[in-house]
């Protein structure tokens, strides 16, 4: 049902003129053995190409992690979650052949390094050490392209405004990027262990151009330079001439996502594609500009995947988990809906499947039905 709601979209976009371009990044970690110096990613990356997988591993930022990047070769995002998924079974397997004792693809690696940083310095570490616990991401980069084959991200607002989008669809969709409860744990490293100077992962729903869901432009999460590119080297191959090309690059980026083998590729995909098309069918209305609210605030993610009962200050304070504001939101049933229905009609395709979009939400929701708490049914929440 994913990949036949994941063609769907596709033909819906297509049936616009557009293209959405996804592309991941998997961060991840792995133990070494101490007589092993080097892992050969040279041999890893042929060895994700031969699997027709398009995507490379290279360095991250912590000793022992690791990141899986996608390769812009024209995928469809259909594709492109078969190369996540496909990534993620065999990057352990592929990793153990070079002597690797295991592959970590978890929300945080505990205690995964040491170290404190110097105050004010990204890259400085003083002489104390303490534990470090590593965040892993998932991350989708977004784009789309129109019948010219321009990344239409930089026109009319419309990047600003599928961000917008994504601000208010990604807390009652948190399920979908945050499957498995230790993903929570992860968005509270920095304040329950002093790690704020250590870890520039998100904790909460944020715009702009740093925040969790990023608008990438003329400027990147570190306020560097966006889309520059090297025109002229000289005879000792120094960049002599740089040009930036940014609008080719633009794209949203949402990162909060958290790495997890319970992480499913094509629902996030899927997600991403529905946020495209209401942000796409406002564009064509030329109404981007003008339906662009004022700035959206920061919005606390859920805690839990469970609903939480906390006793507060003048009563009792309910604070919905991932399952039940999903549970709870028509948007993502009913976006997927409406699409099928508008392909039916074009096609005259009686074969597929009624409201597949609720088809889908019940198998999202079914592996966590039997430990889902429930809420009292006076307690209302609306998208």
């Amino acid at each position: 049902m994913l990949k036949k709601a994941l063609v769907l979209l596709q033909d819906y976009l297509n049936h616009l003129g557009f293209k959405a371009q996804i592309h991941f990044e998997l961060e991840g970690c792995y133990k070494i053995p101490d007589h092993i110096n080097d892992i050969d990613l040279t041999a890893v990356n042929h060895s994700l190409s031969m699997l027709d997988i398009d995507g490379e591993v290279v360095n991250e930022y912590w000793k022992n992690q690791w990141e899986y990047v996608s390769l812009f070769n024209g995928q469809s995002p259909l594709k492109e979650a078969d190369n996540l998924v496909r990534a993620i079974h065999h990057l352990p397997i592929i990793f153990a052949q070079h002597g690797i004792t295991e592959t970590l693809i978890q929300p945080v690696v505990w205690s995964g390094d040491q170290g404190k940083l110097a105050l004010g310095s990204r890259d400085i570490f003083t002489t104390d050490t303490r534990a470090v616990h590593i965040p892993n991401a998932i991350q989708i980069n977004v784009s789309v392209i129109n019948e010219q084959g321009v990344n239409i991200i930089s026109h009319d607002g419309f990047g600003e405004y599928l961000q917008q989008c994504f601000l208010q669809t990604s807390k009652a969709c948190s399920l979908l990027y945050l499957p498995e409860e230790e993903a929570f744990e992860r968005l509270k490293l920095k304040s329950y262990y002093g790690l704020a100077e250590e870890l520039c992962s998100p904790c909460d729903i944020s715009g702009g151009h740093q925040g969790s869901i990023a608008l990438y432009k003329e400027l990147g999460k570190h306020n560097q330079q966006m889309g520059e590119e090297t025109l002229l080297f000289d005879q000792h191959n120094k960049i002599l001439v740089t040009e930036q090309n940014w609008q080719k690059t633009a794209r949203i980026e949402h990162r909060l996502g958290a790495s997890s083998t319970s992480y499913n590729p094509h629902v996030n995909v899927l997600f991403s594609l529905m946020n495209v098309v209401d942000a796409l069918e406002v564009y064509l209305q030329e109404s981007c500009l003008s339906d662009l609210s004022s700035s959206i605030p920061a919005i606390e993610l859920p805690k839990s995947l469970y609903n939480q009962y906390q006793k507060a200050a003048g009563g009792a304070k309910d604070s919905l988990g991932a399952i039940e504001l999903f549970t709870r939101c028509p948007w993502f049933s009913e976006r997927i809906n409406k699409v099928q229905q508008f392909m039916i009609s074009i096609n005259n395709d009686s074969h597929q499947p009624a409201y597949l979009g609720d088809l889908i939400k019940q198998q999202i929701l079914a592996k966590y039905q039997a430990k889902k708490i429930a809420l009292p049914i006076n307690f209302n929440y609306t998208l």
